[in-house]
């Protein structure tokens, strides 16, 4: 089916040459962004996001919930300090 529509001149162009990129016409990118588009309602596209993003939030909680403590130096390096401070 034939029909005319407006588009501003930008995004007409760079479809354009989106469309010569892709080595098609500007006809298919139009029909494939539509079909794209129309895919999936924006509301289902918001709800499966926050899904999404709730069960990663939920995958990423610690399992370890205690605070961490702050180490002496002996407790991190295993090896005594000498009595002015160096361990050298």
């Amino acid at each position: 089916m034939k029909t005319t529509i407006d588009l501003p001149d930008d995004i007409f162009f760079k479809a354009k040459v989106f469309a010569a990129e892709q080595r098609t016409t500007l006809k298919d990118v139009l029909v494939q962004a539509l079909q794209r588009f129309m895919a999936t309602p924006p509301e289902a596209e918001e709800k499966q996001r926050k899904v999404k993003g709730a069960r990663l939030l939920a995958a990423l909680q610690a399992t370890n919930t205690e605070p961490m403590v702050p180490l002496k130096r002996e407790e991190i390096y295993d090896r005594p300090t000498r009595a002015g401070g160096s361990s050298f």
